[in-house]
């Protein structure tokens, strides 16, 4: 049964039933015909041929025999042509009542698709090839709907992150209309700080744009990676002393990458600057860097407040937070991942988070090629 699910050898098996079928009817036509006609016809041209004895009795005796079994012959093979026509047709309906409905169906499902019906799906069909492609139009139906529900989230978002700032900028404004605050330095500054926040909202929103449309412009080019991670463990130094956290970093030997220096330097910026921003004070960050068989591995482990187990799906998606309480100016745009794991995707890498759960501590693994 396994290998009637193969379309191959249902057409085969069609063809082969067409076959068997006109040889039967060939066989059992003849049969019969031999065993009931064939032989009374057949017994009295005989006895005319063994009797005759003049040549022209000869030839005609001759010729009736040859006429019986010539009709007899072609009487068989029409039977024969007439039972292999209906197997043929028989089989060929069923079969491509099988192909084809299956395939009406993707079509005019992939037509409601197209006109934004996400949610439709098509049934499994019991051919394994039809059964392939069913497979894989639902997981692309599904996956349109996905990108669909992320493009509404998405809009609602962006609305949201800005909805914040200007709220802020419209409040300061009114009230300094109103009187009710005053038009000093300490109210522009306020305001200018919202601004820049704006500001800092919109270039993250370009610079996602252009990530995950691959228009950011790569460097690649050989390089050692340790000097690359002293240097931003360095300039993130003070914020972590400020929080009481130590960093502490395991790097052996030169491990040379072929990657763009500055794209993984801004990506080992985010992953730190995220440990930092989620590790109570006290805590420690360890950075470890390795050659494995194919990459050099960066991993980032902090001791901070983890990731439950259901926000790990969904952890490098745009404007997540596994802390939904968390303010902007504390949580930053929410984007920052997404960024870098596009980043890390356009150098030839990968970015990976893990987590034993909440109060565990959570640990970034970033990929890079190794150098040739």
């Amino acid at each position: 049964m396994k290998l009637w699910r193969k379309l191959r050898w249902r057409i085969f098996g069609s063809h082969l039933i067409v076959v068997v079928t006109g040889v039967a009817c060939l066989l059992l036509t003849t049969e019969i015909i031999i065993s009931n006609r064939t032989l009374s016809a057949i017994q009295p041209r005989l006895a005319a041929l063994t009797q005759a004895k003049d040549p022209v009795d000869v030839e005609m005796a001759l010729a009736a025999l040859q006429e019986t079994y010539h009709n007899t012959l072609l009487f068989s093979l029409i039977i024969a042509a007439l039972g292999a026509t209906l197997a043929g047709a028989v089989t060929s309906l069923l079969l491509t009542t099988g192909i084809i409905r299956p395939l009406q169906q993707i079509a005019l499902s992939s037509r409601r698709i197209a006109g934004g019906q996400y949610a439709e799906r098509v049934e499994i069909s019991d051919i394994e090839e039809l059964d392939s492609v069913a497979t894989n139009f639902n997981q692309m139906a599904a996956a349109l709907e996905q990108v669909e529900q992320q493009r509404v989230a998405l809009i609602g978002n962006v609305s949201h992150e800005l909805r914040t700032p200007l709220t802020g900028i419209e409040g300061y404004l009114q009230g300094m209309m109103d009187g009710l605050m005053p038009s000093d330095a300490q109210t522009f500054a306020q305001m200018y700080q919202e601004v820049r926040r704006l500001r800092r909202l919109v270039d993250d929103l370009q610079a996602l744009s252009r990530v995950e449309a691959g228009q950011i412009p790569l460097h690649l080019e050989t390089f050692d990676l340790a000097p690359v991670v002293e240097r931003v463990i360095k300039q993130l130094q003070p914020q972590a002393m400020a929080q009481s956290l130590s960093i502490s970093t395991n790097c052996s030997g030169i491990l040379s990458v072929y990657a763009d220096p500055d794209r993984t330097a801004q990506v080992l910026v985010n992953l730190m600057g995220n440990a930092i921003r989620y590790t109570p004070e006290g805590g420690d960050i360890k950075v470890t860097v390795k050659a494995t068989p194919k990459f050099v591995e960066i991993a980032v482990q902090d001791s901070g407040q983890g990731i439950p187990p259901e926000a790990l799906p969904y952890i490098f998606e745009r404007f997540y937070r596994v802390d939904q309480s968390r303010s902007r100016s504390s949580g930053g745009s929410g984007i920052g991942l997404t960024i870098s794991r596009h980043l890390a995707w356009a150098m030839g890498g990968e970015l990976i988070a893990t987590s034993e759960g909440e109060g565990q501590g959570s640990t970034f693994y970033f990929h890079l090629p190794k150098a040739k």
